[in-house]
Formats: C-alpha cells, sequence, structure tokens
C-alpha cells in the first residue's frame, strides 16, 4: 500500500500535522508513506522516520501542472492534511481510490469541490465569524481537527504529541550559541510592530521580564526580521541575547534550552510546544477567539494572550501584565 501526505504550506502548520502523520505511520505500518511539502516547510521532515520518501513541490507553475500529472495512478490512498485548494487539487490529481481531506463549514463551494476531490472528507467547524458570534462553542484545535483524518484512512493508532526530533549536533550548536540555559526565549517577529503592539512595548516587555522574573531573555528573530534585530540591540542590554540565522533544528535546540518562551502567532508558537517549552503567545486583536483555540500551544503548559485594539499606553501596559502573569503561571 501507498499514502501520501500532502501539506504545502507553513512550517508551524506542518508541524502541527505530525501526529497525524505519526498516526499513519503507527496505523499502517508496512505501508510505503510519502510526504508532498513545500521547499519551505519540508524541513520539518528532515530524517523523520514516520515518513519513507519526502517529495516538495516545484515552485515553477508549469513544473508544478507537470508534477501534478505524474502522481497519476501512483498512490492507493492520499490525504491532504490542510483545507486549501492547492493541495485538494494534488491529492485529486492522484486519482488514488482512497482520497482524505478536510474543509470549513463555512465555505460552502470548497463543501461542494470536497465532493469531486475527495472520497472521504470532514467538514471542521473553525470560523472566524462564527467564534465571535458563539463564543460558548469550542473550536477544536488544529492537530485534532488533522488527526480526525486519520480515522477517516480507517487508521486505528492515534500518536497525540507533535514529532521534531533534533540531533545532539543540533544541541550543540545550540549550547555554543546559549550556554547558560534557563532564560526565557522571546521570538521576535514583524507582528510586534504592529497592530496592538510597538518597538517602545516591546522593549518594556523584556525588561519587565528581567526585572519581575529574575530571568535574562534571549531573543531569536528570522530573516523577515531585517534591520530592525540591529535597531532593536541599541535599546536593551547587552546582557540580552540575540539568536538568529539559525536552521529550524538549531532554533528548536535553542527553545530546548529556554525555560519558556513568549511570541506572537506565529511558527515558534509550535516549535516551542514540539520541544516541550511552556510557551505564551500573543495572538492579534481580531479572530482571537479562533485562533487562540485553533493555534494555541499543545501538549505543553499555555497561556493566550490578546492584543489590544489600539496602542494607547494603558493598552500596551495591560498586554504586557498579562504576557507576564502568563509566564508566571506556566513557569
Amino acid at each position: 500500500m501507498k499514502i501520501l501526505l500532502v501539506r504545502t504550506d507553513r512550517i508551524g502548520d506542518l508541524i502541527l500535522s505530525t501526529p497525524a502523520i505519526a498516526s499513519f505511520r503507527r496505523s499502517f505500518p508496512d505501508a510505503r508513506i510519502e510526504a508532498l511539502c513545500s521547499p519551505y516547510n519540508a524541513t520539518v521532515l528532515d530524517g523523520s522516520r514516520d515518513v519513507d520518501r519526502v517529495l516538495t513541490l516545484p515552485q515553477d507553475e508549469r513544473e508544478r501542472r507537470v508534477f501534478a500529472r505524474s502522481l497519476a495512478g501512483a498512490y492507493d490512498m492520499t490525504v491532504a492534511l490542510a483545507p486549501i485548494s492547492r493541495d485538494h487539487r494534488l491529492v485529486a490529481a492522484t486519482r488514488a481510490n482512497v482520497r482524505i481531506g478536510y474543509v470549513y463549514r463555512r465555505r460552502l463551494l470548497a463543501r461542494v469541490a470536497a465532493a469531486y476531490f475527495f472520497t472521504r472528507f470532514a467538514v471542521s467547524e473553525a470560523d472566524p465569524s462564527d467564534a465571535d458570534r458563539h463564543p460558548e462553542r469550542p473550536i477544536r484545535h488544529e492537530v485534532l481537527q488533522v488527526l480526525e483524518l486519520v480515522l477517516l484512512a480507517g487508521g486505528t493508532v492515534i500518536h497525540p504529541h507533535l514529532v521534531l526530533p533534533i540531533t545532539q549536533q543540533d544541541r550543540d550548536a545550540a549550547a555554543q550559541l546559549l550556554p547558560d540555559s534557563g532564560r526565557v526565549g522571546v521570538h521576535f517577529a514583524p507582528r510586534w510592530l504592529a497592530d496592538g503592539s510597538t518597538r517602545e512595548s516591546f522593549v518594556s516587555l523584556i525588561d519587565a521580564v528581567r526585572r519581575r522574573l529574575g530571568k535574562e531573555v534571549v531573543v531569536t528573530h528570522g530573516k523577515e526580521a531585517g534591520s530592525e534585530v540591529e535597531r532593536l540591540r541599541t535599546l536593551l542590554p547587552p546582557e540580552v541575547r540575540f539568536v538568529g540565522g539559525l536552521s529550524l533544528r538549531q532554533w528548536a535546540a535553542v527553545f530546548e534550552r529556554c525555560a519558556a518562551v513568549v511570541t506572537v502567532d506565529t511558527g515558534a508558537t509550535h516549535v516551542a510546544a514540539a520541544m516541550g517549552r511552556p510557551t505564551v503567545v500573543v495572538f492579534e486583536h481580531r479572530y482571537f477567539r479562533l485562533n487562540s483555540q485553533e493555534w494555541s500551544p499543545w501538549g505543553v503548559p499555555g497561556a493566550v494572550v490578546r492584543k489590544p485594539a489600539d496602542v494607547h499606553a494603558e493598552s500596551l501596559a495591560r498586554l504586557r501584565e498579562e504576557v507576564l502573569e502568563g509566564l508566571e503561571r506556566v513557569l
């Protein structure tokens, strides 16, 4: 039996799919399981014992069409792990006897198309407007929504834990960058500087963590942080370490050395959770009810905080206080 698992969106979302991928492996131990990822997120499955091969989707549109046609007839079962049309179309292109995926309940056209793309599909209740109108209705975490696909496939062994293995080499690299463990990791991303947060408030938050919790801070960042990192360096004391330019697993190993992690809503949430680190996540004000349930830290002590709707001084002070209280709860 040959199974193809498809997820071509973001790194964090693929990490949230690793419990399902591990469950497919355990439910179908004799199957050949392959994964189709994007060049961006394929690194999540580097060295994974749960897949036999990782394919990457070509970036060129013409090459992508040729690649999709090459999938026809190659698999017995194909599964779209994300509710996005690109992955749905790739699964449909395989013409496998069993094609599985899920769609959002409120997206009528996607539900109609699902009857063509899939032989079996689940319907997710996650919807921003419904979550705001009906706060009494819980939204399942994305991990649980994707695990439902394992059951649809006939799987019987569920592995509920995130999977992101790191090597001793990764840990050694992290130890060189961060000799002292036990810091609070703060992942910097551009969202810290917009829509309910400011540079000055971010700097004040780090100062408050050091003063109130008595812990030093390491700030991690990716390429998207750009020149803003250098500006932050000038605003913070030298005891605050900055670490960037890392591979995914080196970044994960840095988080593993932290006592807890604070981040805005990015893939850092799920990298930290995969390392078993208590995590505090600052979500955007808009769609907070949905996002804070569907993408909260999975399987670790966690706290979720909502950005304010404005950047008034008292609103930003309240945001910082809620983050500090969240850290105190999870530590």
